[in-house]
């Protein structure tokens, strides 16, 4: 997904790997990269979804916006235990390459949950969104 987070140097995007848990969306990232900071700073966030397309009328995807959160403790491991069912580079530390579990020392487990979610459909005419239910 693409992440867009604001901080004190504005607006900024980035791309995650990130897995779907409990209507929320998981993923991992420095806390010293851009969006970490704008995360602690300010929790407010959107995202977006989808896949890459040459012709427009094939464009699907999800726009949502939300508050993102930085994961501790249980809520961390919960998190890292649904992101290994999704990537398993990601599984037991004892079975991932060593640089793998040298980066993950490094990272935080995140959080987005959705307050607002819509799916894009250009199959069924150019800019066609309808609101999904988040709850």
């Amino acid at each position: 997904m693409t992440l867009a987070t604001q901080g004190p140097e504005g607006p900024w995007a980035a791309a995650v790997f990130y897995a779907w848990v409990d209507g929320a969306l998981i993923f991992l990232s420095s806390p010293k990269s851009r969006h970490g900071a704008n995360l602690a700073h300010d929790s407010r966030c959107a995202a977006t979804i989808q896949e890459d397309y040459s012709d427009w009328q094939q464009i699907k995807g999800v726009q949502l916006e939300g508050q993102g959160e930085q994961l501790h403790g249980e809520d961390a491991a919960r998190a890292r235990a649904a992101y290994a069912e999704k990537f398993p580079i990601a599984g037991p530390l004892a079975m991932i390459p060593p640089a793998i579990a040298e980066a993950f020392a490094r990272v935080s487990w995140y959080r987005l949950r959705p307050a607002r979610m819509y799916f894009i459909d250009n199959s069924r005419g150019f800019g066609h969104r309808e609101e999904l239910n988040v709850r």
